[in-house]
């Protein structure tokens, strides 16, 4: 398994990480969809081929694949020879929902949640390996300060829980990084209906200077509408929830679309 950074490839060596982040998935393990993302030399695939589930892979690195084809030939026909944030999802296996898991490359990583929430219809629940503090900004709550972008649009239509933390030394080579696994649940999102576009726009632009209050951040949309005098917009964008900002995307809807 390995994660991209700009100090190389990162290869897990414990099994028994893998294990326990294999046994971390819930949906899809019995009799369901499973499409790991990366699975480089395949240490979680091979704990994913015990599983009673249809299980694929997508993997970028030509000699990744062939490595995994040579030592894993019951992968025929379901490996994946694609980059992941280009492959059509839908397609993957017809059209029916599937989780996704992997211990993502840590370059791409924030853009495989972002390629996750544009599927998210089809993806119930994912399992993966960010590096620490990335996974930390997925599931941050409001007020934190590493709470963002990310946080919100991901918190919106998935329930987010941080598992464990995989040490450095669980690599080879290992990374000057820790790494953290996490598990999003999709939750019914009813509310945003409709409002899925702008909700991300004002989230953006939200959070496009975090240190100036909603009132200055929100004038690209209301110039000087005299809605902007509210004490709502004296708050910076970190000390609203997530339910607070789909409250304001309704607000600023007709505003702005």
């Amino acid at each position: 398994m390995k994660a991209k950074k700009s100090f190389g490839q990162h290869f897990l060596n414990s099994p028994h990480i893998a294990q326990r982040i294999v046994d971390s998935l819930s949906y899809g393990t019995e009799s369901g969809n499973v499409l790991e993302v990366g699975p480089g030399k395949g240490v979680l695939t091979q704990f994913l081929l015990e599983k009673n589930c249809h299980f694929k892979a997508v993997e970028a690195d030509r000699d990744m694949v062939d490595y995994l084809s040579a030592t894993y030939p019951q992968l025929a026909g379901n490996l994946i020879s694609e980059d992941f944030l280009k492959l059509p999802l839908d397609q993957v296996f017809d059209g029916q929902p599937f989780s996704l898991i992997g211990n993502f490359p840590y370059n791409i990583s924030s853009q495989i949640v972002f390629r996750m929430l544009k599927y998210r219809d089809l993806v119930p629940e994912m399992v993966g390996m960010f590096q620490k503090e990335v996974a930390e900004r997925i599931i941050a709550p409001h007020g934190s300060k590493t709470y963002g972008v990310i946080s919100v649009l991901t918190q919106a239509y998935y329930s987010g829980k941080y598992l464990f933390t995989v040490q450095a030394g669980s690599f080879t080579p290992p990374p000057k990084v820790l790494s953290g696994v996490i598990r999003l649940e999709r939750i019914e999102q009813t509310e945003l209906e409709g409002y899925e576009k702008t909700f991300s726009r004002v989230v953006k632009q939200a959070f496009s200077q975090r240190r100036k209050m909603l009132r200055n951040t929100m004038k690209t949309f209301l110039k000087d509408d005299p809605l902007l005098r509210d004490a709502f917009f004296d708050q910076r964008p970190e000390a609203l929830s997530v339910k607070d900002y789909i409250a304001l995307t309704k607000q600023l809807h007709d505003k702005i679309v």
